[in-house]
């Protein structure tokens, strides 16, 4: 993948979550807290669980800021907080992405996991298991959305965000 797909990546990651964060601010609060199953429990620990990774993976791509130590961290009991949060770090991954040139996408990056372990991946890798996570588990809050509403949540489909 070239820096452009990535680009186009941080663009759709940015309109997708805008779309599934206005989902679920219209449903209730017993609703958007309940738990239904998917792994971190609700609506609620699934975009917290976004936030988290995407705070993990900026830290260790950019040296700045201070992750979570637990992937099921609840960083914000708030939505209207947690939207905020989400808005703000798209915007850091966005604009991250935009600094890289095609050459930067392979240099190794060192970082250790959350358990410790010591990893050197190239960026490219990074950035689509980065891209790769944020649509696999904003599938299960999409999820969680229709069973919570019995309502068919907006579409999430990049080909509806490359349709505009």
């Amino acid at each position: 993948m070239e820096i452009e797909n990535f680009r186009q990546l941080a663009a759709y990651n940015h309109w997708a979550n805008l779309r599934l964060y206005g989902a679920a601010l219209e449903m209730p609060e017993v609703s958007y807290r309940r738990p239904i199953g998917v792994f971190f429990g609700s609506l609620h620990g699934t975009l917290n669980h976004l936030l988290v990774t995407d705070r993990i993976w900026l830290k260790r791509l950019t040296g700045i800021g201070e992750p979570p130590n637990r992937l099921d961290a609840i960083l914000y009991e708030d939505r209207q907080e947690l939207l905020a949060a989400r808005l703000a770090e798209d915007a850091r991954l966005t604009d991250l992405v935009r600094s890289y040139a095609d050459g930067d996408l392979d240099e190794a990056l060192a970082y250790q996991t959350t358990s410790g372990k010591p990893y050197s991946q190239p960026r490219r890798e990074i950035l689509l298991h980065l891209f790769n996570h944020q649509t696999h588990h904003r599938g299960q809050a999409h999820a969680c959305c229709s069973i919570l509403t019995g309502a068919e949540p907006p579409s999430l489909d990049l080909l509806a965000f490359q349709r505009g």
